[in-house]
Parts: C-alpha cells; sequence; structure tokens
C-alpha cells in the first residue's frame, strides 16, 4: 500500500479513488432494474396470481368468471355482428370470439399499464424492489387471463373445428411475441401515465376507438373481397393492433400464415423496445416521486 509523509513526519495512507457509481440515468441501473425484477419471478408470480384470487374472492366459480364472461360477450357478439353482415356463424363466431380473447390480452396490457406504478404507489414509496417487479405481475396477470379464456376457444374449435395443423403451432411463438410486447407498452405507458395523469383516461378512450377499428367484430377479408371498398380497405393496415391481432388469430383458426403481418409486428417489438428502455433509464428514478 502507498504511503505519504505527513508535515509533522508520520505517515499517512494515500487517498484512493472512489469506486465508479452509475449515475441515476444509466443504462446499466436500467437493465439491472429488469434482471432483477426477472430473478424475483416466484414473487410477482404469486402476487399475479393472488390478484386474480382477490378479484373473485367470495364467489362460488371463482376465476371461472373470467371464462364464462369471455363466452357470454364473445356468443352475443358474433350473433348479433354476424347477422349483420351475413357470415356464416360456423366461421365467424370463433373468428370473433379468438379475436376478443387476443384483444382481452392487449387491452389489459394498454389500460393496466398505464396505472400500473399510481395503483402501486404504496409498495413503490416503501418497499425496495425493482420498478419491474411491478411489471412482470401486470404481463403476467394479463397472460393467466388469456389462459383461462383459451377454454372457450378450445369449446369453439370443438363445437366448429376448423383445419387446425403443424402451422397451427405457430401460435405459440406468436403469444410470446405479445407478452413481449405487453413489457415494453407497460413500462412506456406505466412511466408516461405516472408523470402525467391526464394519460390514462385519454387512453382509455383511444382504447375503445381503437376496438371497432380493429377487424374482431368485422372481417377485413371480406373488406378486401368487396371491389367497390377494396382500395380503402387497406387504410386498416396502418392500425398497428390488426397484425397484432393477427399473428395470432390466423395459426389458431388454421388460417394460412401472412408473413407481412409478422415484419410489422417485428420493427413494432424493436422499436417500442427501443423507446421503452430509453424511457426506463431516464426516468426510473422519478417514479417513486411522481406517484
Amino acid at each position: 500500500m502507498a504511503v505519504t509523509v505527513t508535515a509533522e513526519g508520520g505517515p499517512a495512507e494515500q487517498a484512493r479513488p472512489l469506486p465508479d457509481v452509475p449515475g441515476p440515468r444509466s443504462w446499466t441501473r436500467a437493465f439491472d432494474d429488469l434482471s432483477q425484477g426477472w430473478r424475483q419471478r416466484s414473487l410477482w408470480g404469486y402476487l399475479g396470481w393472488q390478484d386474480i384470487k382477490q378479484r373473485y374472492r367470495r364467489s362460488v366459480l371463482g376465476p371461472l368468471w373470467i371464462s364464462i364472461s369471455m363466452a357470454v360477450i364473445a356468443t352475443a357478439m358474433g350473433i348479433l355482428y354476424g347477422a349483420l353482415f351475413n357470415e356464416d356463424i360456423k366461421t365467424f363466431l370463433p373468428y370473433v370470439a379468438t379475436g376478443l380473447l387476443i384483444w382481452n390480452f392487449i387491452q389489459g396490457c394498454i389500460l393496466e399499464g398505464s396505472e400500473v406504478f399510481i395503483a402501486n404507489e404504496g409498495l413503490i414509496r416503501f418497499l425496495p424492489a425493482p420498478l419491474s417487479l411491478h411489471v412482470y405481475r401486470l404481463v403476467w396477470r394479463q397472460v393467466l387471463f388469456f389462459a383461462h379464456n383459451v377454454i372457450v376457444w378450445v369449446i369453439l374449435m370443438i363445437i366448429f373445428p376448423h383445419p387446425l395443423g403443424w402451422m397451427s403451432l405457430m401460435a405459440l411463438p406468436a403469444f410470446a411475441v405479445l407478452v413481449l410486447n405487453g413489457g415494453w407498452i407497460t413500462i412506456l405507458s406505466g412511466i408516461l401515465a405516472t408523470r402525467f395523469r391526464d394519460i390514462p383516461p385519454i387512453v382509455a378512450s383511444l382504447t375503445q376507438l381503437v376496438f371497432f377499428m380493429t377487424p374482431i367484430v368485422w372481417s377485413y377479408d371480406r373488406l378486401q373481397e368487396n371491389p367497390a371498398v377494396a382500395e380503402r380497405a387497406r387504410i386498416a393496415e396502418l392500425n398497428p393492433v390488426l397484425h397484432f391481432i393477427e399473428i395470432l388469430r390466423e395459426p389458431m383458426l388454421g388460417d394460412a400464415i401472412t408473413w407481412r403481418h409478422w415484419i410489422v409486428v417485428g420493427v413494432i417489438t424493436v422499436v417500442g423496445w427501443a423507446v421503452a428502455l430509453v424511457c426506463m433509464r431516464n426516468y426510473r428514478a422519478r417514479v417513486a416521486y411522481w406517484v
């Protein structure tokens, strides 16, 4: 150890440089937050499941109400819009139900994501946990809702069989992509909504509008087959939610895979995570003060 001599002639230790500690705005802390949150998956996995149990506490059917609600809404909308658009109920009802199944997952990530940090104000202020833990918890809860609603899809596939084949296995990576996008949507909308409290009601209003602009209760292919509106129907592809719906609905119904939907979704995924990570890097440390 290097020493120096003081004015009195005694030895003194040489000052050592302080360790390089990353500041609050650093990529290191942003990625550490995501990795630490992932390592605590036993915690947020348990909390996500408890969220569902608490919502249906003292109910006789419990979480089964998730599937019942989904089945009632899908059946009612399928029959109603099938009659309006003169569609065959055997194909249109599974089409609508599968679209609603996927939409509910996307909508949950958007709506609940915009309030994920506001709703966990107490935990964020007093519990020294990574911010991403609340993001993982919310996305996991939406995955559980999706798993419950898949029961409706299984029943419809039994009643109205579709030509499912090996390409239907593409539903697995498609759902994984949806979950991945649910992460950046929750991070981005959660941080922005925590800073600007007007964002949650704005997001709720826009989400209702997007629902009717997305081919969930109406068929995009039918519009393309109509020469009178075929050109204008392509405007619907400017809606990014359409591509997320189709990458999963096509394999779940045994339809041919349209790869341009995958390309669009891939680009959105990369850009979305890039923006979310920048937001995480710059404003992660401020969320505790904003809530």
